[in-house]
């Protein structure tokens, strides 16, 4: 059996695309590197957020379901996204810059000897920048290279998933069963996984949590994780696995940029397994990622019935000039 290669994309909900897309783009410094729709719900954007060329493992994708109400965040809920920067010295530089630009975060701490730096959106979504120095495992992405961030501190894709449950049991006997991760390291009530390589790009962070109360999902919560596979011979594989195991999947869906399976795990996580390919280049050029509305073929068709549905975002960044600060 094929391991997993490690953490694919992270797939939230905003309250507001524009918002989403400044603070991103002018906070994070992480590139647009795809603007569509929901495939499932195309008056719903989806913005996809990633290194400088939208390579696996570093992109957090977002939906702005119309009229959704805020979530709660409890038990039962992928808690928290965190994203990668190329060392320590990065940390203390993203330090000032939140506190610079107003960004509430929680102060650098360090977890499983990583030095981290935990922070919340607009819609109280819940991020962490962790630090690869020393990190080995799953290689890193390319920084987006005319972005506002400084190339040596910039994010580079995606780390470890936290995601808190109340039945640690059945969830530990899952990942390491049928998803083929293994837990090696513990603190408390946080239990860290790894698969395939390893290292921050293949890690999940398991909370035990049997107080809060469930998790209601909404904006500023995640909707689902995805988690890479090489190639579609390989998701088949995946999805005999799943099935073999007594999960309902969405069996194979084809989302244009990548191959993808959907099964949910436990009560209220949805886990995504996608293939790393074709990628986001297919109907953009480099230097234009994410500045038109995107659609897959099968949408195309809808394409002016979709641009009434949604309203016009201005993500054109190829003309513009970002100062490194």
């Amino acid at each position: 059996m094929s391991k997993l290669k490690g953490i694919h994309h992270v797939t939230a909900i905003t309250s507001s695309a524009e918002k989403n897309y400044e603070f991103f783009t002018y906070v994070l410094g992480m590139r647009l590197i795809k603007k569509t729709v929901n495939q499932d719900d195309i008056q719903t954007y989806h913005l996809f957020f990633a290194d400088d060329t939208g390579s696996a493992g570093t992109d957090m994708t977002f939906f702005d379901f119309p009229g959704i109400s805020k979530g709660v965040h409890g038990t039962n809920e992928i808690s928290k996204t965190s994203f990668r920067v190329p060392s320590d010295e990065a940390i203390e530089y993203w330090l000032k810059r939140f506190e610079r630009l107003n960004v509430k975060h929680t102060g650098i701490k360090e977890q499983f000897g990583k030095k981290t730096l935990s922070f919340v959106d607009f819609d109280d979504q819940q991020y962490q920048l962790i630090s690869d120095e020393n990190n080995e495992g799953v290689a890193a992405g390319t920084p987006w290279q005319k972005g506002p961030i400084p190339l040596h501190y910039a994010i580079t894709g995606l780390g470890p998933v936290f995601i808190r449950i109340a039945e640690f049991d059945y969830f530990k006997e899952m990942l390491e069963k049928v998803l083929l991760f293994k837990e090696i390291d513990k603190s408390g009530s946080f239990h860290l996984f790894e698969v395939g390589e390893g290292g921050n790009g293949a890690q999940v962070v398991v909370e035990k949590n049997e107080i809060l109360p469930k998790a209601r999902q909404g904006f500023g919560t995640v909707h689902h994780v995805a988690f890479r596979v090489e190639d579609r011979s390989i998701l088949e594989e995946w999805i005999k696995r799943m099935q073999s195991f007594g999960f309902q999947t969405s069996g194979y869906v084809n989302r244009h940029f990548f191959e993808s399976l959907y099964a949910r795990v436990a009560p209220q996580i949805l886990f995504e397994f996608a293939t790393d390919g074709p990628g986001f280049m297919s109907d953009e050029s480099y230097e234009t990622l994410g500045e038109k509305l995107s659609l897959p073929p099968f949408l195309e068709p809808k394409r002016e019935e979709i641009e009434k549905l949604v309203r016009p975002i201005d993500t054109v960044r190829s003309t513009k000039a970002f100062m490194k600060e």
